[in-house]
């Protein structure tokens, strides 16, 4: 399960190396409560690991969606500003255009200009990718092009050294579309290939090459794990092959209570409750599909496990090469857990192939007759499991409630963290900060131009302090969410607002006494409602959000 490893970079002048390297691990649809270190009974030795000593985030907030997250978290801005307010096609407004901006700038760039040696390994999905005539074809493997988006904004145009992943979002984990080693497209891959091995065991590649060096590195590395479709290796799925028939309910309690022993919202033996009521009343005995379902959440799990299991190489890597201690690993997710069932969308459009690269069908089991896990079957957990992996949130990814964007973080550095080791910190924090916070910790100075662009003013603030005492003086005095006329503002008082497509009246939430959002007090604080509300309108107008596109 090798992956194709990037060559040479063109980085091996020397300098003193007295920097920490940073690297930033990215998972993609992962639900708060799936690892342990957070409640879940998924096996994550090696993030629990991170997290036991290191300091783990219970309020990070990401930008509610994969690409508009990734534009935010790479550029240090909101996704609008970056570019990608909703998915990577060109919706022909500034907020929209489906590719990362060039009026921002990105970590590897910033970090190159201050010496750093950069890779990225994984899913890019910041580029605009447009369909072509012979798409069904592509996504086969059965034609082949130069290009998956324009070169110009592929990793290696945007600051990174080497880069070994895919272009696209959506991939099969057996056989990726839109490979590409640094700009050239991989035209196939050895047998017993998949995906989450393969991007560690270039991680750990670059790592091994970049230790050698007296020059620090920057390594973005970023999973296509738990993603869907549904495809995991059989022997992870079989550990967890009679976890889940138990069904959600009982699932959703031991996770619920394991966090509160855990501490991640109070101190353990608080009494207060903040689990929100499951969401459908249909009950797991009536379930007429639960070998299917369990199966489902058994591959689900299997993917995250298998992901930390691939950290454990790239943690190993780091301690063979002596580099542990002197490296700042953030472990990040894109979104809450994804309630969608691509087995219900349409084969051979987009990023879906209909077939795989021999021909064969793949299946879309709209009926459930084809369990989850294999290479030729798309499915994903749908909502009920997703109001599961989520605990003790509602909702789940691309809504602007808790469970769409409030995602586990941690943060470890023995060399420079002064937190207390395993603490839970409720500092609220962005994805935008990632970049303020790396620029803190290498020393470096975020640009005004570059590249002949003016660069649009970084809107992260550094947690670094977090790190290092705990809590940080200067916070985000509200942060603005939207994506898909799905809207929200969170206030430095956590107090928060939200508004769903289509209907004109806002919710409001106090978060310090409503973390799962089950209280609506609008009519109870109009004033409250109405500075908000505000709020949210000049940040939008601020941050390129309005005007947005009605489709």
């Amino acid at each position: 399960m090798l992956a194709v490893v990037a060559g040479t970079s063109n980085c091996a002048e020397k300098q003193p190396k007295g920097k920490p390297n940073i690297i930033v691990i990215l998972a993609d649809d992962m639900g708060y409560s799936d690892m342990g270190c957070y409640g879940g009974e998924v096996q994550t030795p090696n993030l629990d690991r991170l997290a036991q000593n290191g300091l783990r985030f219970s309020h990070f907030y990401n930008a509610g969606r994969s690409c508009p997250t990734r534009a935010s978290l790479l550029t240090g801005l909101y996704p609008h500003q970056a570019g990608i307010g909703r998915m990577t096609f060109d919706n022909g407004l500034p907020g929209y255009r489906g590719t990362m901006t060039h009026n921002g700038v990105t970590i590897a760039e910033v970090l190159q200009e201050a010496g750093y040696q950069t890779g990225m390994v994984g899913k890019w999905h910041v580029a605009e990718t447009p369909l072509r005539p012979d798409q069904r074809q592509w996504l086969a493997h059965q034609v082949q092009h130069d290009e998956f988006a324009p070169i110009e904004n592929y990793p290696t145009r945007r600051g990174f050294h080497d880069f070994y992943g895919t272009i696209y979002g959506v991939v099969d984990y057996f056989d990726p579309f839109s490979l590409v080693n640094g700009e050239t497209p991989v035209a196939d891959v050895p047998e017993g290939y998949y995906s989450t091995v393969a991007l560690a065991d270039s991680a750990a590649a670059y790592i091994s090459r970049y230790a050698k060096r007296e020059k620090p590195f920057f390594l973005y590395l970023s999973f296509h794990s738990p993603h869907w479709p549904l495809h995991a290796l059989p022997e992870d799925i079989a550990k967890y092959e009679n976890t889940y028939k138990v069904g959600w309910d009982s699932i959703r309690s031991l996770r619920y209570e394991r966090m509160r022993r855990l501490g991640i919202f109070q101190p353990p033996g608080d009494t207060t409750r903040f689990l929100s009521p499951r969401q459908f009343a249909d009950s797991w005995s009536d379930n007429p599909s639960q070998e299917w379902d369990a199966r489902a959440m058994a591959a689900h799990a299997a993917m995250v496990d298998r992901m930390d299991q691939e950290i454990g190489k790239v943690m190993r890597t780091l301690e063979k090469s002596g580099e542990l201690d002197n490296t700042l690993i953030l472990f990040l997710v894109d979104n809450g857990c994804s309630s969608e069932s691509p087995q219900f969308f349409t084969a051979g459009e987009n990023d879906r192939p209909a077939e795989l690269r021999s021909g064969a069908p793949v299946i879309y089991p709209k009926n459930k007759e084809a369990l989850p896990g294999a290479q030729n079957v798309w499915s994903g957990v749908g909502a009920r499991w997703a109001n599961v992996a989520n605990t003790p949130f509602r909702f789940w990814k691309a809504l602007m409630y808790e469970g769409g964007i409030c995602t586990p973080a941690i943060a470890h550095w023995p060399a420079g963290m002064k937190a207390k080791k395993g603490a839970v910190s409720d500092e609220p924090c962005h994805v935008m900060d990632i970049m303020a916070t790396c620029i803190d910790v290498a020393g470096a100075k975020y640009p005004d131009a570059y590249n002949g662009n003016t660069i649009i003013p970084l809107e992260g603030l550094s947690f670094l302090p977090v790190l290092q005492a705990g809590k940080r003086s200067k916070r985000h005095e509200a942060i603005g969410f939207e994506h898909f006329r799905e809207k929200a503002l969170l206030s430095s008082d956590r107090w928060k607002i939200v508004q769903r497509p289509g209907r004109d009246a806002w919710e409001l939430y106090n978060l310090n006494t409503d973390r799962a959002e089950l209280h609506d007090v609008s009519e109870q604080y109009p004033e409250k409602l109405k500075e908000m509300a505000q709020r949210y309108a000049a940040w939008a107008e601020r941050c390129l959000v309005v005007p947005a596109p009605e489709n």
